[in-house]
């Protein structure tokens, strides 16, 4: 599968007392990397929305496997393993320096619709993002 690789430095602000990143930050990263994935294929939330759909966290999950803190230089890798009609699923891994694996996760998506109710993605999107799929099993 294609995985987008996105640089970030931790920020003061995200660090707790201890000066660890706080956990609620793993999930903003995500956020980003997943956005970045996206606009790596040409293909944006905002094009979404402005055709009335809307693609929200229906489930995340977070492993911690050990700490960053201020300044480290991070890569969230973001991979979409799955994705159906109504439906998309996207793993990630936090790397730290020389790779190590410091968080993964993955959150699932529902699309919906103008009237907030489950709805299809129409077949364009899922065509251009199936793509993205093949491309990573070629």
């Amino acid at each position: 599968m294609v995985a987008s690789r996105t640089a970030l430095t931790v920020r003061y602000a995200e660090t707790d007392a201890q000066g660890i990143v706080h956990h609620a930050n793993y999930l903003v990263w995500f956020e980003e990397g997943r956005s970045d994935f996206l606009r790596q294929q040409e293909f944006c939330y905002s094009d979404l929305e402005r055709a009335g759909y809307y693609v929200v966290v229906a489930e995340a999950e977070v492993r911690y496997r050990a700490p960053a803190f201020y300044e480290d230089r991070l890569i969230v890798e973001t991979t979409l393993c799955r994705l159906r009609r109504k439906l998309l699923e996207f793993r990630y891994r936090i790397l730290g320096s020389e790779d190590r694996l410091l968080v993964e996760g993955r959150t699932l998506h529902m699309v919906l619709g103008r009237d907030r109710r489950p709805t299809s993605l129409p077949q364009e999107f899922i065509n251009r993002l199936q793509d993205t799929l093949q491309q990573g099993r070629g």
